[in-house]
């Protein structure tokens, strides 16, 4: 067999020092074998002879970044295929200097899914790593954490967890190894198992009523939450015995949630023109959003417009220009309308928040998004709204207007595109905010400008068939 047993399965130095060596001494894929230190191997390599080819003159070996950056995380996965891969990836970059750039290949293909999943894996552990207290028999605490890896990314972890956690005391066992950091040194200890961790602490609970006070209901996609946070890692995290009572609850305390907003104007009159409605929202601090500084600003159009287009809130442009969408996300949205066919200034345009929420950068001031709460509170304005509007269509332009229309937050990737009634038969067409839109590059870009002009194109013929066309 050709090629080193590796002592240690993710060390990728040693892995490089060797594959260097076999690739200068002409010693083909076909012809290299690779082993783990408990014997384990490459069950789909080419049987190697046993022994090697004549020696040849040794060649200058040459790797570039976009291989080295993909091979450190891809030694770390459990596929034991995964030395051979890189051993032929290498070999090919020889004799073809851009084979990282082929996108297609196939060994290229496969190194870049191996990396991805182990880099996946580290965010898993940096995320999911859950540390208890205990103490020690000098009365000084440590605390430990279990956690099971997906692949061998302890190592390559810890000084995440030392950075992070330099002035503390604490342990991670894995299946694999321990780490012990002691405040100054690391050191390594042998494989422990669960039992090994403590089952509780005495400030879980103080962590439960946390997790349980900032769990959004109106912000809740089940599908996208088991995305991120896998079942299989619930077993070892403690909010996890919260989440399925969570979920129960979440759609009483949603309209909880709306209820509560609507109930702050209870004593307020209906405003029966656009005139109380622009004095009302300028004077409003019925939540954090309206005690901002910032002025509020008005929808503006037509007032017995068929068509109603609702935002998310004002920008940094129109909040100093007093003005709705008329910065890039508006200009962005006056260009795909003109494509599609559709007038914008024979619409009424207003936005579900009416002050510009933002986080000051300098001398910058960045978008915030509002929450659930701040739209349902903003709801209030956005109903008078269209009361006297009276649209026979609304397009809603992200998952915040619409649940300023729909009392919900919708799933836009499976709603946009629909027509989805209001009680009063006002139909709302859902598409993407074109804020979005100016966040993507690439195909990315491309394909959801794509989307974007289909839904505004299907907007065209739905306000055909409400006589609005």
């Amino acid at each position: 067999m050709i090629g080193p047993a590796m002592a240690q399965p993710d060390d990728f130095e040693t892995w490089r020092d060797e594959a260097r060596a076999l690739v200068a001494q002409g010693v083909s894929p076909e012809a290299a074998a690779w082993a783990e230190a408990d014997g384990t191997g490459d069950l789909f390599a080419t049987p190697a002879q046993p022994t090697a080819p004549p020696p040849r003159q040794a060649r200058e070996v040459r790797a570039n970044r976009a291989f080295i950056d993909l091979a450190r995380s891809a030694i770390l996965h459990r596929d034991p295929a995964r030395q051979g891969l890189l051993y032929r990836v290498l070999w090919r970059l020889q004799d073809h200097p851009h084979l990282m750039r082929d996108a297609a290949d196939h060994d290229v293909v496969a190194l870049s899914r191996l990396a991805r999943q182990v880099r996946h894996d580290i965010h898993k552990m940096r995320a999911f790593v859950r540390f208890r207290s205990v103490t020690e028999e000098d009365g000084s605490d440590r605390f430990i954490a279990w956690f099971e890896p997906e692949h061998r990314i302890e190592r390559a972890n810890a000084e995440f967890f030392v950075n992070r956690f330099a002035s503390q005391r604490w342990s991670i066992l894995t299946p694999r190894l321990s780490l012990h950091w002691d405040g100054k040194e690391l050191h390594e200890g042998p494989p422990a198992s669960r039992y090994d961790a403590p089952a509780e602490d005495a400030t879980e609970e103080l962590w439960l009523g946390y997790y349980r006070s900032i769990f959004n209901p109106a912000r809740l996609k089940v599908g996208m939450m088991l995305k991120e946070m896998p079942r299989r890692y619930w077993k070892n995290l403690p909010e996890a015995r919260q989440i399925p009572a969570l979920i129960a609850g979440a759609r009483q305390r949603e309209a909880q949630m709306i209820a509560t907003g609507a109930n702050l104007f209870e004593q307020e009159a209906v405003p029966d023109s656009m005139q109380a409605i622009a004095e009302g929202i300028a004077q409003c601090r019925r939540c954090p959003i309206g005690c901002n500084g910032t002025s509020a600003v008005m929808g503006e159009g037509p007032r017995n417009a068929s068509l109603m287009i609702v935002g998310e809130q004002p920008g940094d442009t129109e909040e100093r220009e007093n003005r709705p969408f008329i910065g890039p996300a508006g200009q962005l949205l006056d260009r795909a309308l003109g494509d599609a066919g559709v007038d914008r200034a024979a619409a009424y345009v207003t936005n579900a928040v009416k002050h510009f929420k933002f986080t000051p950068r300098g001398k910058r001031r960045l978008h915030q998004a509002p929450t659930a709460g701040e739209i349902d509170i903003c709801r209030w304005w956005l109903d008078n709204e269209r009361a006297l509007v009276r649209p026979k269509v609304i397009l809603a332009l992200g998952a915040s207007s619409a649940r300023g229309l729909l009392g919900r937050t919708p799933a836009i990737g499976r709603e946009r595109g629909q027509a989805l009634p209001l009680p009063d038969g006002t139909v709302v067409w859902l598409t993407a905010h074109p804020s979005y839109l100016l966040r993507l590059d690439g195909e990315a870009r491309e394909r959801e400008h794509d989307r974007f002009a289909q839904d505004l194109d299907g907007l065209k013929h739905v306000l055909a068939a409400n006589g609005a066309g």
